[in-house]
């Protein structure tokens, strides 16, 4: 499988809908303008509706299209209320960040009165094409909980699960990892990645193959995995790799898109409804499939 798939694999007939904080972006317009063209979705613009047009004009976006509706707030900050609410209010099935701060979106998102946030803590969740590699690969959490507790992992655990279980792998081999493959007291990384393979292996976690510690080698690569004569399901197969902290998961989704050159796709799980993060230096292709993914996911809702 690879992420053009993705697209392939949303649901035409009965179209999410987007509301895009701040869609007076050149790159979020270049994004939704290929959705469009694919037919993933209806969009709701938040914004400055001069700028909107203005930028829309520059990339020859016809914006006189019933897919589209544009929400004018010319306050930038206001337009991430106006998005969540939107979502909350059942107007949106997915919100998606344009020009603006990250903190602004999330700030609206967990607001107490109008947000989208669940119970759930909320986690970051890439899928990477990796040139050579048959299969996408899962890794959380790279932007969102910094040093997770287990009771966390056991909720970025399943968010991340929710996801995989949407692009369609059913049953989804998660390896917890850490330096080494062996449970070590002085790690603690080592303890939790034990503990969730109980938890799963004893109903506490469904919807997974849970196996760790495992250090990354042998969760990735089969070969690795069977030199150092591990037995396991999920060693060497892992779909989703799932990180002690955000710094090793930081490192590891940087490594493979600028050392792997791999593709990816992102969004925040763990809300009542799926989030798109993308970043100013993020490719059109990186956001639409980023879209694809949350349109995906959330018909997980």
């Amino acid at each position: 499988m690879n992420l053009e798939a993705l697209l392939n694999r949303v649901n035409k007939q009965q179209k999410r809908k987007v509301a895009i904080a701040q869609a007076a972006d050149e790159g979020v317009l270049e994004a939704v303008q290929h959705a469009l063209e694919h037919e993933l979705a209806e969009f709701r613009l938040v914004g400055n509706q001069e700028k909107i047009e203005q930028i829309a004009a520059k990339l020859s976006f016809q914006l006189n299209r019933k897919e589209l509706n544009i929400h004018h707030v010319p306050d930038e900050k206001e337009t991430a209320s106006v998005a969540v609410k939107l979502v909350a209010n059942g107007e949106a099935d997915v919100v998606m960040k344009g020009n603006i701060d990250t903190k602004t979106v999330l700030k609206a998102v967990l607001h107490k009165e109008y947000g989208i946030r669940s119970k759930n803590v909320l986690s970051h969740v890439a899928v990477f094409e990796i040139p050579d590699r048959e299969e996408l690969m899962m890794l959380t959490d790279s932007g969102m909980n910094i040093a997770p507790t287990l009771e966390e992992k056991v909720q970025i655990l399943n968010n991340s699960v929710r996801v995989a279980k949407a692009i369609g792998i059913e049953e989804p081999k998660v390896a917890p990892i850490a330096a080494v493959e062996v449970v070590n007291p002085a790690m603690q990384a080592t303890l939790d990645a034990a503990a969730l393979t109980q938890m799963q292996r004893r109903g506490q976690i469904k919807g997974c193959e849970v196996d760790g510690p495992l250090a990354f080698d042998n969760a990735y690569s089969q070969v690795a995995a069977t030199q150092k004569g591990i037995e396991s399901n999920v060693a060497g197969k892992a779909d989703i790799l799932l990180a002690p902290t955000i710094e090793v998961a930081n490192a590891l989704y940087k490594s493979f898109v600028y050392c792997a050159n791999a593709k990816v796709a992102g969004i925040i799980s763990g809300a009542n409804a799926p989030i798109v993060l993308t970043s100013r230096a993020d490719s059109a292709e990186s956001k639409l499939y980023s879209l694809a993914l949350a349109l995906l996911t959330s018909e997980r809702y």
